[in-house]
């Protein structure tokens, strides 16, 4: 019978990790396990939730007992799935290796994730490795950065990628993060490799209710969200396509505490999403939760027995 971890935890994952740090302890080089009971871990948020519960669901399929924490800062569960508390966790290929980079080689070491997602796959594997992590092969789902803009401005102005928004000439407003200012990825990206003419940035958060409505309202021009997000249709807007490739290859992976879930029968049953699971799924499953109130567990399932991964 599965366990759920209270939401409390998180303070117990914090405070009772008494392993060596990797600066103290060295290259991890312990063989793959394969413990009989796993942890699955969840960022907190909805698209990390329906990943869990799906892993967690094709692990007890495979013959595992498995409890589910959440962990919601980076900071936190990234040591904890170091020393084993947490077994299994999702993440996203080019976030992930930039952020191990960092935490290997200091805050201002130059990111190694990139829109080539074998590269990406090759550096993350190569920071994950010393630290006892093995990642596992990434699927079709991808959740990257994506811009946005009202389907009636889409329409008006005959766009459809990034690149017909940069030689149309408009002045552009984006709503974001205050971040975007700087970030490669966002308005610096924006205007160096699609001439697009960003005059400012609206500190409104990444893809929050605040910056969809401030661009459905026509107080700015376009805004920085994800390619999953369920909520874009509701406040009229439409993606447009990233068709220079600007944005890093954050495909979703699971990453694994070697010594306890490095064996081959944990890697089968989380690949046996990696030919089914799409980006255009992903949104959908976040649509059910986020829109129509359904339980994260309860839309995995669903969603696994649909596509015969479960009976």
């Amino acid at each position: 019978m599965r366990r759920y971890a209270a939401l409390a935890s998180v303070l117990v994952v914090a405070g009772c990790m008494t392993g060596p740090s990797l600066e103290t302890r060295g290259r991890v080089t312990a063989p793959p396990g394969d413990s009989r009971h796993l942890t699955v871990g969840s960022a907190g948020f909805t698209e990390s939730d329906l990943l869990a519960h799906m892993y967690a669901l094709l692990l007890n399929r495979a013959g595992y007992t498995t409890s589910l924490i959440t962990v919601a800062n980076r900071e936190l569960y990234e040591p904890a799935l170091e020393s084993g508390q947490i077994d299994v966790i999702p993440e996203y290929a080019a976030t992930f290796a930039d952020w191990l980079q960092a935490r290997s080689h200091g805050a201002g070491a130059a990111p190694v994730g990139s829109p080539d997602l074998a590269a990406t796959m090759r550096a993350l594997r190569r920071l994950a490795e010393p630290r006892g992590l093995t990642v596992l092969d990434p699927g079709r789902a991808v959740d990257r950065n994506a811009f946005a803009v009202t389907r009636a401005y889409a329409r008006d102005h005959h766009l459809r990628t990034l690149s017909d928004l940069g030689r149309s000439g408009l002045k552009v407003r984006l709503a974001a993060g205050d971040e975007c200012v700087r970030r490669p990825y966002c308005a610096p990206g924006l205007r160096k490799v699609y001439g697009i003419d960003v005059t400012g940035v609206d500190p409104k958060g990444v893809g929050t209710t605040q910056a969809k409505r401030a661009v459905q309202d026509g107080r700015d021009q376009m805004v920085l969200t994800t390619t999953t997000d369920a909520t874009l249709d509701a406040f009229g807007l439409v993606l447009l396509a990233d068709d220079r490739h600007l944005q890093n290859a954050d495909y979703v992976v699971p990453v694994v505490n070697r010594a306890r879930a490095g064996g081959v029968r944990v890697t089968e049953a989380l690949g046996a999403l990696n030919s089914v699971l799409t980006t255009e799924d992903l949104t959908s499953l976040n649509q059910r939760v986020d829109s129509w109130r359904r339980l994260p567990q309860d839309v995995a399932r669903a969603y696994l027995e649909d596509k015969g991964l479960l009976k």
